[in-house]
């Protein structure tokens, strides 16, 4: 069983106190890693805010060029990744599983290293000349969840790296060893202490509600729930400290009556399933026009049927487990009550150990628990509509924001559905394909800000208005 270091001002850092790290396929230990003291945390910050002095001053070229090894670092390791992404998240790796996530990771990595925020020039005449910059903030903290531990890391670092800011990241105590094994890798092309890392079991300390509290940080990113996103927006606050929160979502699909249900099922399940489910922008409810209604759900169960769910390290297995104990009770009560609420179409009954095949629910009604709440898991309920006016007030019916999609045959009928709809991003005929070049982000409770592009990468920036 191996054990991993954290790594502070550019050397590995070992613990007295250790906690371990489960396979979600077997329940088996399958790493031990350091659980972080308070002092730990304020190491790693004060490595990360000597470095900003010198990083900060570096030329764009050269943040870019740090950036390029490091995206270079992430392909000559891409394999050794998935395997541990795999270890820890039960993810399989082939399919969209962990070596999707490495793609995903090294494509992020090198778009993201390749963006630039020239000045901008907003006045230049006789009366003067005024110029619009954009500085690094400092050290960035960031806080990544458990679903895609490398891809969103690297959501995370790279912005905050090609802006001359520095890093401490904490992974989820699920997931930490593949990111601590990606920051080591990350170390052996940067300055010692412009990225770091802390790992720990959120029992002994919360280093997640310290990071957020910190005087010394001075941007945090955090990915997650929304119940811990709003803690670390109360914790943020005393210290005014930027933030980037992209939290949950219960993306509404909506399916118009035009459709072909044969050509859209493919579309509808990977929207919903990808990564069992476990994915903020998964299709969390669908809504079908009646008129396809049973056209539809009899097509969406007739693939899913044939998906094969397995451990994440047989190269057959196209979805693997629930990623914890915790998600995994969270689905089962949803799915239990759905029950005495709807009809089973495919699934429905757990299966050994954290395991839960694709489940399919229709006749669910908005109010219905698990309509309204987020599963984050393979449970699926499908909701029969009549009016496209009421079908859209009950698909902004919720807090979250995040994303939604439309599913038709008339493209542009489809967008004159998608602009009403109250979420950060709306999909035609897919559902959750978001891309390096395109902001991310939610409305209402989803999140605040945006990541990705430069709009994305703007977030990790103050601006300066500079008068001449």
């Amino acid at each position: 069983m191996p054990d991993f270091g954290m790594m502070i001002n550019g050397q590995s850092v070992f613990t007295a106190a250790n906690f371990n790290v489960e396979n979600p396929s077997t329940g088996d230990v399958v790493g031990r890693v350091p659980n972080a003291s308070l002092g730990d945390l304020n190491r790693a910050v004060t490595a990360a805010k000597t470095a900003f002095e010198t990083w900060s001053k570096r030329s764009d070229d050269e943040l870019q060029a740090a950036c390029a090894a490091v995206a270079a670092k992430i392909e000559e390791h891409t394999e050794e990744l998935a395997q541990l992404v795999t270890l820890e998240q039960g993810k399989p790796l082939n399919g969209l599983g962990s070596r999707f996530e490495l793609g995903g990771a090294q494509a992020w990595a090198g778009y993201t290293g390749g963006l630039s925020l020239p000045v901008k020039v907003l006045q230049d005449n006789e009366e003067g000349r005024v110029e619009l910059h954009r500085n690094p903030i400092g050290v960035v903290g960031s806080i990544t969840p458990w679903n895609f531990p490398v891809m969103i890391a690297v959501w995370h670092i790279l912005p905050a790296l090609r802006t001359g800011n520095t890093v401490l990241i904490k992974p989820s105590p699920y997931t930490p060893m593949s990111t601590l094994r990606l920051i080591e890798l990350m170390n052996e092309v940067l300055p010692a202490g412009v990225v770091n890392v802390v790992t720990s079991d959120d029992v002994s300390e919360n280093i997640g509600a310290a990071m957020a509290a910190h005087p010394d940080i001075g941007k945090m990113v955090f990915t997650g729930s929304c119940a811990t996103g709003k803690k670390v927006m109360t914790s943020s606050a005393e210290t005014m400290k930027r933030l980037t929160l992209e939290m949950g979502g219960n993306d509404a699909g909506i399916v118009l009556p035009d459709v072909d249900p044969e050509a859209i099922a493919e579309g509808l399940f990977w929207g919903s399933f990808i990564n069992n489910g476990q994915t903020c922008a998964a299709m969390k409810r669908l809504y079908v026009h009646e008129d396809v209604y049973e056209a539809v759900c009899s097509a969406l169960v007739n693939y899913a049927r044939n998906i094969q769910v397995g451990d994440g390290q047989d190269e057959n297995a196209v979805l693997g487990p629930i990623g914890n104990q915790m998600q995994f009770d969270k689905v089962v009560r949803l799915v239990a009550d759905a029950k005495t609420k709807g009809r089973i179409l495919l699934g429905g009954a757990p299966g050994e150990g954290l395991f839960f095949p694709p489940t399919i629910i229709a006749d669910l009604s908005n109010g219905d628990a698990l309509v309204d709440e987020e599963q984050f898991g393979p449970a699926l309920p499908i909701i029969k509509y009549t009016d496209i006016d009421e079908v859209i007030v009950a698909a902004n019916k919720s807090e979250n924001g995040l994303g939604g999609s439309v599913w038709s045959n008339d493209v542009e009928k489809a967008r004159t559905v998608a602009r009403q709809l109250q979420c950060g991003s709306v999909w035609i005929n897919k559902h959750g394909a978001i891309q390096p070049n395109a902001p991310f982000g939610g409305v209402k409770s989803s999140g605040l800000g945006v990541e990705f592009g430069e709009e994305g990468l703007a977030e990790y920036t103050n601006i300066q208005v500079v008068f001449s």
